[in-house]
């Protein structure tokens, strides 16, 4: 479909967006740090506005959360100005930042004037202050609730909140669990949405998956269905004026009034004014039925109807091969005086990401930044694993690497005798916490360094983090496939992708599709 993302842009559009650029250019970097906020660019912001579904008539009620500059909310207005100038539009805009203050309200009589020109009435509320602290305490003048919305727009700001804030106290209070402030936008969101109202809204795409974010997306999803996902092809493209690299997603969402779940549109292009590659699917095909951990798969090419079919057809779960996975059991600034530089009497290999290299961990490191050993002590043994070969997978690639899931075997030759220790920033696979045959370990290593792996891992995945959540929610050959896949590659550096792919291709792919 050759729909477009950007188009002729509004004067009322194009005065925000000047707006915007000036307030941006004006913010301190340290500032915008600790608000989490980048302003939406005006290609951005018409695009999200052409995805609301407006009301059949009548008065809008519309909310921008963090606000900045407006430019969603005059999005929106240009859209109703243009398309829909029977209804009438009542804003309410939050923005906590005081210096950004005078560009919103500028953009906001703007839009009065401008839907007075047409014919529109248009007006405003501007709250000048924390949008949680509003939606989680504010009431009317006569100390009923806040009338609800019909629409909510928002590009809400990006920081972890810690446990103990007011800001996640106050959100679990009157919606639901949450780690994280954009994800907390949402909820209060989805709160203050009337029954059937929309939901639009670019945030980081992390959300869809991992434990962090389960109860939110058990509640978003219990209350909203999603009916639209766009990704962009590069992380560049979306606040590329701002140098933020964060893989986003746009999305509408409707406030429930039935147990329906309608077909989704998954869209991607490649910049703001390229084609749409868009299709339409179930949507048991974005969250899976009975998946406990809510899961939310991006399905953007056609491509990806046979990765679904070819992840079903993995014949088992992890548990069903009888293998594990876990985060490395050690935390080292909580155990400082037990890190050694090099290994010494007494002393138990300490394995960080450094040392993964070609698919095999290297031990020792001379030189290295991080520590290459931990003493053993009553303390510490219980953090470490016995001898064995361990799959060890990176917690944390970097954006370079061309694969999302970067794994490791580690052979106990390391050091024969020795208990391992595992750091924080790897997951490890193990069997009821002990190491694994060496076929097994080898065949599961080139399994999760498949290009199948990897495009699979990408459906629900959109950063660049492997917790032991998502590990634990794939499907994998079973052991009898990950064991004829070791027996192609029991020593050396890791084969190339084309012969991980080759053998992968020989002993999972035609086994599997042989069998349907």
């Amino acid at each position: 479909m050759a729909t477009q993302v950007a188009g002729d842009v509004h004067p009322l559009v194009q005065r925000t967006e000047e707006r915007r650029q000036s307030a941006s250019a004006e913010l301190d970097a340290k500032q915008r740090s600790k608000l989490g906020q980048f302003f939406t660019p005006a290609p951005v912001a018409d695009f999200i506005a052409s995805l609301v579904r407006l009301p059949a008539g009548g008065t809008v009620r519309l909310l921008d959360p963090g606000a900045g500059a407006g430019s969603l909310t005059a999005s929106v207005v240009a859209r109703c100005i243009k398309e829909r100038p029977d209804l009438a539009l009542s804003l309410v805009a939050c923005e906590v930042d005081p210096g950004v203050h005078s560009a919103l309200r500028a953009t906001l009589e703007d839009c009065v004037k401008a839907g007075a020109a047409t014919g529109t009435h248009v007006e405003y509320e501007l709250v000048g202050g924390d949008f949680i602290e509003w939606a989680t305490t504010e009431t009317t003048l006569l100390g009923t609730p806040l009338e609800k919305f019909d629409v909510v727009i928002m590009n809400p700001p990006y920081r972890k909140l810690a446990r103990s804030s007011r800001e996640r106290q106050s959100v679990e209070a009157t919606a639901t669990e949450t780690s994280n402030l954009y994800s907390a936008f949402l909820a209060l969101g989805v709160t203050l949405l009337a029954p059937g109202g929309h939901l639009a809204a670019i945030t980081p795409r992390s959300f869809a998956n991992g434990a962090y974010f389960r109860n939110f997306r058990k509640f978003f999803l219990g209350n909203m269905h999603l009916d639209r996902l766009h990704v962009f092809e590069s992380r560049r493209t979306v606040f590329a004026d701002t140098d933020v690299l964060q893989e986003n997603v746009i999305f509408t969402a409707a406030r429930q009034v039935s147990g329906d779940r309608p077909a989704v549109t998954v869209s991607t292009s490649a910049g703001y004014t390229d084609p749409l590659r868009e299709r339409v699917v179930a949507y048991e095909e974005i969250v899976h039925p009975g998946d406990a951990e809510f899961f939310i798969h991006i399905s953007a090419e056609d491509s990806d109807t046979e990765l679904a079919a070819a992840l079903a057809a993995l014949p088992a779960s992890l548990s069903e091969t009888s293998l594990e996975v876990s985060t490395g059991r050690v935390v080292d600034f909580r155990s400082k005086e037990a890190l050694r530089q090099d290994p010494e009497d007494g002393a138990a290999p300490l394995i960080y990401p450094l040392h993964m290299r070609d698919g095999r961990v290297t031990w020792p490191v001379q030189g290295a930044k991080k520590c290459n050993a931990i003493m053993l002590d009553d303390s510490t043994r219980k953090m470490t694993f016995p001898p064995g070969y361990y799959v060890v997978v990176k917690r944390l690639s970097s954006k370079e690497e061309k694969r999302r899931v970067v794994a490791s075997v580690y052979d106990p030759a390391c050091s024969p005798d020795s208990r391992i220790g595992f750091e924080n920033h790897v997951n490890v696979f193990h069997e009821g916490g002990d190491g694994l045959a060496s076929e097994l370990a080898h065949g599961l290593c080139l399994w999760l360094n498949s290009t199948l792996l990897d495009q699979l891992v990408r459906r629900f995945n959109g950063h660049t983090q492997i917790n032991v959540t998502d590990l634990r929610n794939l499907r994998y050959p079973n052991r009898e496939q990950l064991v004829a896949l070791g027996r192609e590659w029991n020593s050396g550096p890791l084969p190339d992708q084309e012969m991980i792919d080759k053998l992968v291709e020989k002993h999972v792919r035609n086994p599997v599709i042989g069998a349907q």
